[in-house]
């Protein structure tokens, strides 16, 4: 046979899989159905244990795809099922919430916690979330989230995660311990530089300030200094700050451009970070769940059974969606031996119900769910 007729047979081969695989799908929803009336959970592992043994035994050499084809079946049938499946979650009664206090358009103003001092990259992330927002400057993430928990503050703003020196860990910790919800991102780009008194040069130097991210993403500049003592502190323009108004000339801070012209400092080294490509996201949270028009991303944290292929059933229900998982990271719970949870986000819709439900899905069968929030990154 020429390759024209391979694909003709093909063809023919793809109408009856479709009609086959639309039957299969009807069936799954009868399936739903009887599992609707009489409260049983979509999952059943055993029967899906059971087809898989015989499918494969029955695949010869094939046996591999055969077993990832019928596991992908399996998924966009739990999928189909999860959307009928009428017992409430807590989820699926937050995004309502979420979505009924929503608008369509983010607020421009309004009271927000920020971590640092004037001319903070946090400080420069409030202005861009918030163009006229009014900032209220705190020493912690710690304060940050008590600012808007208190109801002192509508909004927080805190970073999350960094391009060359990975995640905030403390504030993934702070998200996992309080009921904040994230409403916006951004990400900015960072560039730190070497700022001192005017006239001090390198051979001056002794020590140097800054926050432990921006220690992190200059690492390689650091470590190439001999009897230079680098001392982290809360934030890369407090370091500036504390420069300046200590006068001491053996001192140096990281720290950004525009904090040398706030604080009277000149900049030393402009190239002293790792990585030009050098990113921090920064997250908004608010106090009450808000989905505002827009929304593309989602972030949970989940946990799962310590058993093989736990996280491969989450992360397949993903892909059987088309869902594309932009983070996913794992955290050692606090006193257990070998036990995580996960910190993942994807770029999805709350608003498309095979999203909705696959939610649904992950709070009924993960040992730990946990919503941050549905939002869009700008």
């Amino acid at each position: 046979m020429d390759l024209s007729e391979i694909r003709t047979k093909i063809d023919a081969v793809d109408d009856q899989l479709l009609q086959l695989f639309l039957e299969r799908m009807a069936l799954a929803e009868e399936v739903a159905a009887y599992k609707n009336e009489h409260h049983l959970p979509i999952l059943n592992k055993q029967r899906e244990r059971e087809v898989l043994a015989k499918v494969t035994e029955k695949a010869g050499d094939k046996e591999r795809y055969a077993y990832h084809l019928y596991s992908t079946l399996f998924e966009l049938a739990r999928s189909r099922q999860a959307e009928l499946i009428s017992a409430p979650t807590r989820v699926a009664a937050q995004v309502k919430a979420s979505l009924a206090a929503g608008s369509d358009i983010f607020p421009q103003t309004g009271l927000v916690a920020c971590q640092g001092v004037e001319g903070a990259n946090s400080q420069v992330a409030c202005d861009r979330l918030l163009p006229r927002g009014n900032i209220v400057f705190v020493k912690t993430f710690d304060a940050v989230v008590s600012a808007v928990e208190s109801g002192l503050c509508k909004f927080g703003v805190l970073p999350i995660e960094n391009s060359s020196n990975g995640s905030v860990r403390a504030v993934y910790e702070l998200l996992q311990d309080h009921k904040l919800s994230i409403v916006r991102s951004t990400r900015l780009c960072i560039r730190h530089e070497l700022l001192s008194l005017p006239g001090v040069k390198m051979e001056d130097i002794t020590e140097i300030y800054s926050h432990q991210q921006a220690i992190g993403q200059c690492s390689k500049f650091l470590n190439s200094l001999n009897g230079v003592h680098v001392i982290p502190c809360d934030n890369t323009a407090m370091a500036a700050k504390m420069v300046a108004d200590a006068g001491n000339r053996h001192a140096a801070a990281i720290s950004s451009h525009p904090c040398a012209a706030l604080y009277g400092l000149e900049c030393i080294n402009d190239s002293i970070q790792d990585s030009d490509n050098n990113y921090t996201r920064f997250i908004c949270v608010s106090k009450d769940p808000v989905i505002y028009s827009g929304a593309n991303r989602i972030s949970l944290i989940v946990s799962t059974d310590n058993k093989p292929g736990a996280l491969y059933e989450i992360l397949s229900k993903l892909a059987a969606l088309g869902i594309n998982m932009t983070k996913l990271e794992s955290c050692p719970v606090t006193g257990r031996n070998f036990e995580f949870i996960f910190f993942l986000e994807i770029e999805a819709s709350v608003q498309e119900p095979s999203v909705m439900a696959m939610l649904q899905e992950l709070e009924r069968n993960c040992s730990g769910f946990q919503y941050l929030g549905a939002y869009a990154e700008i």
